[in-house]
């Protein structure tokens, strides 16, 4: 970690960040900014993530690659030790503690507001302790039943997003009579299982879960309607950032753009969701996304 605690600006010469600042204080939830859409940087600590797998897979390059989110503008950084690519395997919470704690408490520790990304209460709550001040939770219908009062005990937001089995078999699931209305009762009933645990409203954020257990008919559906989902008097988180339904959008000669290449439609999205007010995004490219709020919030004066 010495390399962590050099001057900044004179990091090795292939990554020169700026590094931890001693005495930065914590930020928190109620620090963050009003009046625009916020910004999430995705910080996978992971070797199979669908866009950025083996990226950040060390405790070093994961810190690092958090500090450079941190200081490109992101207000929140959204951290994970598990893939959800639909194909992606299971890892025990043990494993994924020991992926993302160190991160977590080394970004804290530089200032950065964290949201721990996992399914698992064990892994939330130790999350919590090393300072994450936010928990994204992709269970959506498989909630692990310790997560609700555990959100009550803890008094932490949570971002509860829409999604039905696990992350390997969630396509044959994307079936619905209305997707809008489908995902909204849905979320509502998982909703109040967290009301009756004695979670607040305040404390909910509700996430539509793009690509989870839906194609792409679906999500465009579910974009075009997010006003629908906010009327229901949460913030809404929209990721957007890199999902198939871009890739497919587009096609060239029979072939979906890879991940890397869907960053310029990723940032259409983040203008788009900024001028419909959600609270936050959720994205690959923080600096590009910070632009493009910054542009929303212009353009709306």
């Amino acid at each position: 970690m010495d390399s962590l605690a050099a001057t900044p600006g004179t990091g090795p010469a292939t990554n020169p960040l700026p590094v931890i600042r001693p005495g930065a204080r914590k930020r928190r939830f109620e620090d963050l900014p009003e009046g625009r859409t916020l910004v999430m940087g995705i910080l996978n600590v992971t070797p199979d993530s669908f866009s950025d797998g083996g990226e950040h897979d060390t405790t070093d390059a994961a810190i690092r690659a958090g500090l450079k989110m941190h200081y490109d503008g992101a207000d929140i950084i959204d951290v994970g030790g598990e893939s959800t690519r639909p194909d992606a395997e299971r890892i025990s919470a043990e494993e994924e503690q020991r992926r993302i704690l160190p991160v977590v408490e080394a970004l804290a520790k530089a200032g950065a507001l964290i949201s721990v990304d996992t399914m698992n209460a064990s892994t939330a709550e130790k999350a919590i302790e090393a300072g994450a001040g936010l928990i994204n939770d992709v269970s959506g219908l498989e909630l692990d039943p310790e997560m609700p009062e555990l959100i009550a005990r803890t008094k932490v937001p949570y971002i509860l997003m829409h999604s039905r089995g696990s992350v390997r078999s969630q396509d044959p699931k994307a079936s619905y009579d209305d997707v809008v209305e489908d995902v909204i009762a849905e979320l509502t009933t998982l909703r109040d299982r967290f009301y009756e645990a004695g979670v607040t409203p305040e404390q909910i954020i509700l996430d539509p879960g793009l690509g989870f257990a839906k194609n792409s008919e679906h999500d465009w559906a579910l974009l075009r309607n997010v006003d629908r989902l906010t009327v229901l008097g949460h913030k809404v988180l929209i990721g957007a950032s890199r999902k198939r339904f871009l890739g497919s959008l587009l096609t060239t000669a029979g072939k979906a753009a890879p991940p890397a290449e869907r960053d310029s439609a990723t940032l259409a999205t983040t203008a788009l969701a900024a001028s419909q007010g959600v609270w936050a995004v959720r994205v690959h490219d923080v600096a590009a996304n910070v632009d493009a709020v910054k542009v929303a919030a212009a353009w709306q004066g």
